[in-house]
């Protein structure tokens, strides 16, 4: 039903074999995994544990800026509403100018009620000073002085994936075939390099429109880091975690169980991508009760070819090839599948999408491959 997913994947897989050199330099104090022992520690432990790993980090072969709290209150005219950009469950965003490196930043306060925060704002820190990739979004600096929790973005110009998707403004226009799909493929090397170039791997937990932010050219980058966990190493198969993240994008196998793995963020990309070609949210209680579940609403339609120009977001107006279509459904298909291991690695998700974002056809591929599986 699926081949023309399988013609698009390579068979060799790429093994990127080197890290920045600050993740070498944290690896020889343990420190990689140092979030991963906070479940152990007591409330009063775990404030001195986040407070001496971020005196390590400030120390450390570290690129991000450390930023006192009176800093930032001057560049946000102290957290003014009317530079405020976004809200989320993790705290307030307002939009700042540092001159000294004459940049746009997004100054994000994190919400100093409970060890919560303290915990996402350790681990958020640890990731993105230590991982560096086009897809991730790059931390410019953090203030930890006192009870302040504070993390320093570069600015995205284009917000959020979910503001040009899923909440469109009147005054903005859909986004167009092509955009959707460099968009999905910039998304998925995003979690590529979390999965298959870190060491160990991270497991981003959080995979969602709301947190797939657009620079000025759309260009996609992962934001938001805190709910991120190490991925089993050697021959564990998965880590067991207490189920966070957002209702709908939760893998089956880790909503019910808390087993997670890499393949469970490949099931959350599948979800978004099925909302970047149909333009519907995955849980939407403003349409009819038989389509308010988006999963539960398209797995009829995935098995009959014919119906799939239902499926495509009626904003496109018609206007995406054809086949293209099909292969993105076909994508998105494969990484719903009920069963973690019937999935496919997100390096082949990625393969498979760069035909997609290019505009090439798979049809030359399906004459070289002819006769193969």
């Amino acid at each position: 039903m699926f081949s023309c997913f399988s013609c698009c994947i390579s068979k060799e897989k790429k093994h990127e074999k080197s890290l920045k050199k600050s993740i070498q330099e944290y690896k020889r104090h343990h420190s990689v995994a140092s979030f991963a022992n906070l479940s152990t520690k007591t409330d009063g432990s775990k404030r001195r544990y986040i407070a001496g790993e971020i005196e390590k980090l400030g120390k450390g072969n570290i690129s991000a800026d450390i930023f006192t709290f009176k800093d930032l209150s001057l560049v946000t005219q102290n957290f003014n509403p009317e530079t405020l950009i976004g809200e989320g469950g993790f705290g307030r965003v307002y939009k700042a100018h540092l001159k000294s490196k004459n940049i746009d930043v997004a100054v994000k306060q994190l919400d100093r009620n409970g060890f919560q925060g303290n915990r996402e704002f350790l681990v958020e820190v640890l990731v993105l000073s230590l991982l560096h990739h086009p897809n991730l979004v790059n931390l410019v600096g953090y203030c930890a002085e006192g009870e302040q929790r504070i993390l320093v973005y570069e600015y995205m110009a284009n917000g959020s994936l979910e503001d040009h998707l899923l909440n469109l403004s009147p005054d903005k226009k859909p986004l167009d075939w092509d955009t959707r799909m460099k968009i999905a493929q910039g998304a998925a090397r995003g979690l590529e390099y979390l999965h298959e170039t870190s060491n160990p791997p991270v497991i981003y937990r959080d995979f969602k429109a709301s947190n797939i932010l657009l620079d000025a050219d759309f260009n996609p980058k992962l934001s938001d880091f805190g709910l991120a966990k190490l991925g089993p190493v050697g021959e564990t198969t998965h880590v067991s975690t207490r189920v966070m993240g957002t209702y709908g994008y939760c893998a089956p196998e880790y909503a019910s169980t808390g087993q997670l793995t890499t393949k469970s963020d490949v099931y959350s990309f599948g979800v978004v991508f099925l909302e970047m070609i149909t333009g519907r949210r995955v849980i939407d209680t403003a349409r009819p009760s038989e389509e308010q579940n988006l999963i539960e609403w398209a797995q009829p339609l995935f098995k009959d070819k014919k119906k799939f120009h239902l499926m495509a977001d009626p904003l496109l107006e018609g206007n995406y090839p054809e086949k293209a279509l099909y292969q993105a459904l076909a994508i998105a298909a494969m990484c719903l599948q009920e069963e973690a291991t019937t999935r496919p690695y997100i390096s082949d998700v990625v393969t498979a999408l760069e035909f997609l974002s290019t505009g090439k056809s798979p049809e030359d591929e399906d004459e070289d491959e002819d006769g193969s599986d």
